[in-house]
């Protein structure tokens, strides 16, 4: 576990010193930027071998922010559309990206509960955003100081390639301190 928890703040910090919107203009940090999400995606699958499988990665992230997406490619229901699960999996795993890279690997992330409200078929390739204010993560850090565990819930709007707003998820959280006893 050492390992993965080194890799997991040295991929952190790669990330948040990367430029996300570096082009070939300027390759040194094209070339930071795409190994540094390349890093990440790895450390998903390496986690979760069911996300790459199924087309997920993280496009962008940044302090107290993340952008994933699910290709449709492999993903069609019995109509074309995106399956329902695969929107559930675009909409999860940012929560837990979001977890480990902006509150560290000492907080294991777990999903309580979670709720997607679909509005539209998506026949496209669907991304999500999620963001958490600097004021959210340091009151979840201080939570899991004291108690050993914190709560926090992420919204997210999942929207296909032309921007529609294809569905809502609503999934709430528990992180736990790794290691945590409780002061006498």
């Amino acid at each position: 576990m050492a390992l993965i928890d080194t890799l997991i703040g040295t991929a952190g910090q790669w990330v948040t010193a990367s430029d996300p919107k570096a082009t070939l203009l300027q390759p040194v940090a094209w070339l930071k930027k795409t190994g540094s999400y390349a890093t990440v995606n790895r450390l998903i699958g390496l986690a979760i071998p069911f996300a790459p499988r199924n087309g997920f990665s993280v496009e962008e992230m940044r302090p107290g922010y993340v952008r994933a997406k699910i290709k449709l490619k492999g993903n069609k229901n019995h109509f074309g559309s995106l399956y329902a699960g695969a929107y559930f999996l675009v909409a999860e795993i940012p929560g837990g990206v979001l977890s480990l890279f902006d509150l560290g690997p000492a907080y294991t992330p777990i999903l309580k509960e979670m709720t997607l409200e679909f509005l539209q078929p998506a026949n496209s390739d669907v991304t999500v955003e999620f963001s958490l204010a600097p004021e959210a993560v340091a009151a979840i850090l201080a939570d899991a100081d004291a108690t050993g565990r914190a709560k926090f819930t992420l919204e997210g709007k999942l929207k296909d390639k032309e921007g529609n707003h294809v569905a809502t998820s609503l999934a709430h959280y528990r992180v736990r301190k790794k290691g945590f006893k409780p002061q006498d």
